[in-house]
């Protein structure tokens, strides 16, 4: 994938991310944005890393790419690049989806303490299933 490949080509290069940075035009924090994979350059940046590199685009983006005109080699490399965009659409919509799980599942929990604490006998009952889930465990 393009962020491992760049992250890894880079440094075998010699460059620090404020290096490359400043040879694209770029702040700092955009090149560390495209090797944690939160973000993919467009196709012209794309080219540009290439040629700062000295590597071919398809090396970055870990795909062969067949070159036969500057046009369309431009249109595949913006297809690839879309299709790292919708990976990362996906991998961005799964965490949310997680953090709102456990955001869920949080909030359950603590109602329930708080139910215990405001009402004795939910307090009570607790106690007592999870004394009967103590002895049914250990028996």
């Amino acid at each position: 994938m393009f962020h491992k490949n760049f992250k890894a080509i880079r440094k075998d290069r010699g460059f620090s991310q404020e290096q490359m940075a400043v040879r694209l035009n770029v702040v700092r924090q955009t090149v560390s944005k495209w090797e944690q994979g939160l973000s993919v350059p467009d196709a012209e940046m794309l080219i540009d890393i290439a040629e700062v590199l000295n590597v071919s685009v398809s090396d970055l983006l870990g795909t062969e790419i067949e070159v036969e005109e500057k046009d369309n080699s431009l249109e595949m490399i913006a297809t690839e690049l879309a299709k790292l965009n919708e990976l990362l659409v996906l991998q961005h919509q799964k965490s949310e989806q997680t953090k709102k799980k456990i955001i869920d599942a949080v909030i359950i929990v603590f109602f329930l303490i708080f139910l215990c604490c405001i009402y004795e006998s939910w307090g009570d009952t607790w106690n007592e299933f999870g004394r009967n889930l103590y002895h049914f465990l250990n028996d």
